[in-house]
């Protein structure tokens, strides 16, 4: 483990096993979301009395989130491939996409969700009336076109 992986998760694991953290010890670590978001923590001040911080994040957090996201990428570029090759429906791509499941899927549509995924096989999908298509593309927020036409 490098060391400054090590040093950080010490640093956290004695800031939340032991004493409080202080404000200054806030991990300012960047990572992917740095430029998006900022994280509240709860520390102590210089007189011992809690307050709130924003951080950037701590190497830790900032690693497991890149390995989470590298997953979601994975599984949009599998769906992707699996539409293409005609083994699934586009619906799974754009499902996997905005990170959503049938279940998901079918409380915004109102379809059931047996037949969610029912619609991911393309033969099904294929002969979908023009409704539950533009159902489905109002919810991944595309064209009925860019959803039948899938390249």
């Amino acid at each position: 483990m490098k060391t400054s992986l090590k040093l950080s998760i010490n640093r956290q694991l004695t800031a939340h096993n032991s004493t409080p953290m202080k404000k200054e010890e806030i991990p300012q670590d960047p990572g992917a979301l740095n430029r998006l978001t900022k994280e509240l923590s709860y520390a102590v001040d210089e007189k011992g009395n809690y307050t709130t911080a924003l951080s950037a994040g701590w190497e830790v957090k900032n690693t497991a989130l890149d390995v989470a996201w590298n997953d979601v990428d994975k599984r949009i570029n599998d769906a992707k491939q699996k539409v293409l090759t005609g083994e699934a429906s586009p619906l799974l791509y754009y499902m996997e996409l905005k990170l959503m499941d049938p279940a998901i899927v079918s409380s915004y549509t109102g379809f059931w969700k047996w037949q969610v995924k029912k619609h991911l096989k393309p033969s099904v999908f294929n002969k979908l009336p023009e409704e539950k298509i533009k159902k489905y593309a109002q919810i991944f927020e595309v064209t009925v076109d860019e959803l039948k036409n899938f390249k």
